[in-house]
C-alpha cells in the first residue's frame, strides 16, 4: 500500500500499567509551591549533547546493544539510572541511504531493577517528589522485557518490532529495514506491550536518518550544521528535604476512582533535549537543520523561538520537511506543533543574531515551564553558502480524494469508554440502520452535504480478528472520527500516508457511558 488517506504519522505512547492507588502524606500547601518543589536547577547551564552517527554499509549486520548506565542529566544533578542503546540517551543516530538494506541486531543486555518509579495520587501535584507515596510494586517488578520498533519505516512485517514480539536479557532481536522509501526521519524506540510508555521513559530511544539523491542536490546544511533535537519531558523523585535524587518517577494524577478510575496522561515539569535538561547549544552565525522529535509520552509541543526580551522571532523557523520527508516548497513559520512521536525537519538563519541568544520556547497548554533549550550565536560573521531553495521535493505529490487511484474507503472510530484504555473500532458501512436507535456498535455520520452514513462496528481490540484487508500497492481512504474528547494522535505500522483534511463533528449524541465492554 502506497498510502492511507486522512491522518497523520504520529503515535500516542500509552500505559496500561496497574497498581494500588496510593495517598499523600505530605501535601504542599498550594499546587505552585508543588511546583517548585526541587526545580531549582540552572537553566541553560549545560551544553547540548549530540549523539554520534552511525553510517553502516549496506546490509552489514550492525550491533547495538541495551544496556543499563549511570548518566547526568543536569550539572547540578545527582546520577540517573537509564536504559540505553549503546550506552547513550539518546541512543546514536543510525544514518542510511534510500533502498539500501541494513540489518541490526538489537541486543538485550539489561541488568538490575527496573529505573522508574512510578506513583498514581488523587490529585497529584504537579511538580516532582512522589509526595509520600510507595512507588507501584507492579512498576517495580518489570523484567527487561524489550522490543524495537524503527517508527514510520515500511518494512516486513516480521521486522518491525510488534509489541509482543519482546525478548529479555541474553536475547537478540534481529531485524532487516528495507529503507525503501524517501529522504526523512524516523526514529527506533522500544514497543513492548502495554510498557512503551514506561520502557521509552527508561531513555530507550534514538533518531533514524534515510537520505535520497533529492535530498543531496538541495545541499542541505549537514554535518556538525545538522542537529538531532530530541525532545521529551521528564520528572524526578526528591529526598525528605526536597532535594531532586536524580531517580525517574513516572508520577499520574488520578481524577476520581468511582465508578473506574481515571487518570490523566503523564506530564513531566523538565524538559529534556537530547538527554539534558534545559541546555544551551552555541552556534555559528549561518543557517542550521534541526530534525525535531517530540519523544514526549503525551504531552504537546507548540515551539517557537523568543529573543532575549521574550519576544517572538517571526518568521525564524523554516519547515521544509514532515515525517514523510521533504515538503514541496520551505514554509516560514513563528511556531511548530509537534504531537507525541512527531518529527519535523526546520532550518534557521541565525546571521541576523549574531552575538545575542535565542530561546526555544513551547507555548502548548499545561505547560509548567515554558524554556527548552537557548541558542547562543557567536558575534563573529562566517562564510555560508547555503541558499534556501523555492522547490524541496519536486517528486512530492499533493493527494486529494480525486487525483487518488482507485481505492478502498475505510471508517474508523477513536472513544474512551468510560476511563477505560482508548479504543480504535473498525466500522463498516451498511444500507439501513436498525430498527431502533441508539444501538450498541452503531455510529451515525452526516456527512458536510448533508449525506448520512450508519457505521457498524467489527472490532474494537487489538486480539479481535482481523476485518480489514489491504491489497500490496493498493490506496485506501481512512476516516478516523474521534469521538473521545482528548486529541488522539495517529501513527500506522509499515506505511506513509497524508491527511486530506481535518473537519469538524458534533459528537454530543454518541453515548460512550452504556456500551458493552469487550469480552478479555
Amino acid at each position: 500500500m502506497n498510502v492511507v488517506a486522512g491522518s497523520i504519522d504520529r503515535t500516542l505512547l500509552l500505559s496500561t500499567c496497574r497498581g494500588d492507588l496510593m495517598t499523600r502524606t505530605d501535601q504542599p500547601k498550594t499546587a505552585a509551591e508543588a511546583t517548585l518543589v526541587g526545580m531549582r536547577l540552572t537553566k541553560f547551564r549545560d551544553p547540548l549533547r549530540i549523539p554520534p552517527v552511525l553510517r553502516p554499509s549496506p546490509m552489514q549486520l550492525l550491533a547495538i546493544r541495551m544496556r543499563a548506565e549511570q548518566v547526568r542529566l543536569h550539572a547540578e544533578l545527582p546520577e540517573t539510572r537509564v536504559w540505553t542503546y549503546n550506552g547513550l540517551f539518546p541512543g546514536p543516530t543510525i544514518e542510511v541511504r534510500r533502498a539500501e538494506r541494513l540489518r541490526v541486531i538489537w541486543q538485550n543486555e539489561i541488568t538490575g531493577d527496573y529505573p522508574v518509579e512510578a506513583v498514581e495520587l488523587l490529585n497529584a501535584t504537579p511538580g516532582p517528589g512522589r509526595d509520600g507515596a510507595q512507588p507501584l510494586p507492579d512498576v517495580a517488578a518489570l523484567p527487561p522485557w524489550t522490543v524495537v520498533h524503527l517508527h514510520g519505516a515500511r518494512t516486513g512485517g516480521g521486522n518491525d518490532g510488534w509489541p509482543e514480539n519482546a525478548v529479555l536479557p541474553g536475547n537478540a532481536q534481529l531485524s532487516e529495514y528495507p529503507n525503501d522509501q524517501q529522504a526523512t526521519a524516523l526514529w527506533y524506540h522500544d514497543h513492548a506491550m502495554a510498557i512503551t510508555a514506561l520502557n521509552v521513559m527508561t531513555g530507550l530511544a534514538g533518531m533514524y536518518l534515510i537520505r535520497d539523491a533529492e535530498e543531496d542536490r538541495l545541499r542541505l546544511p549537514h554535518g556538525e550544521y545538522e542537529v538531532p533535537l530530541i525532545i521529551c519531558d521528564r520528572n524526578l523523585d526528591t529526598d525528605a528535604e526536597g532535594n531532586l535524587t536524580g531517580q525517574l518517577l513516572h508520577k499520574l494524577s488520578i481524577l476520581f476512582t468511582e465508578p473506574e478510575k481515571v487518570a490523566l496522561p503523564f506530564t513531566g515539569p523538565f524538559t529534556l533535549v537530547n538527554g539534558v535538561i534545559w541546555p544551551h547549544f552555541t552556534v555559528d552565525a549561518r543557517w542550521y537543520r534541526f530534525r525535531m522529535l517530540n519523544a514526549s509520552n503525551s504531552r504537546f509541543y507548540t515551539l517557537g523561538l523568543h529573543d532575549e526580551n521574550g519576544a517572538v522571532v517571526s518568521g525564524a523557523l523554516r519547515q521544509i520537511g514532515s515525517d514523510g520527508g521533504l515538503l514541496p516548497a520551505p514554509l516560514a513559520l513563528d511556531q511548530i506543533t509537534l504531537a507525541p512521536a512527531e518529527r519535523a525537519d526546520v532550518l534557521i538563519d541565525f546571521y541576523a543574531f549574531r552575538g545575542r541568544s535565542l530561546t526555544l520556547v513551547n507555548t502548548g497548554p499545561g505547560t509548567p515551564n515554558p524554556d527548552v533549550m537557548q541558542f547562543r550565536v557567536r558575534a563573529r560573521a562566517v562564510h555560508d553558502g547555503f541558499t534556501l531553495p523555492a522547490t524541496l521535493s519536486p517528486s512530492f505529490v499533493r493527494l486529494t480524494h480525486d487525483n487518488l487511484p482507485e481505492h478502498m474507503h475505510r471508517w474508523l472510530v477513536l472513544t474512551l469508554l468510560a476511563g477505560k484504555h482508548p479504543e480504535m473500532w473498525e466500522m463498516v458501512e451498511i444500507d439501513q440502520p436498525p430498527p431502533t436507535l441508539p444501538a450498541d456498535g452503531i455510529v451515525q455520520v452526516t456527512l458536510a452535504n448533508g449525506t448520512v452514513k450508519t457505521l457498524q462496528r467489527v472490532s474494537r481490540d487489538f486480539k479481535d480478528a482481523v476485518n480489514f484487508y489491504v491489497d500490496y500497492n493498493g490506496w485506501e481512504q481512512w476516516s478516523i472520527l474521534n469521538a473521545s474528547p482528548v486529541a488522539h494522535p495517529i501513527h500506522i505500522h509499515l506505511i506513509q500516508f497524508q491527511a486530506l483534511s481535518r473537519d469538524g463533528y458534533d459528537v454530543t449524541g454518541f453515548d460512550n457511558t452504556s456500551v458493552e465492554q469487550p469480552r478479555r
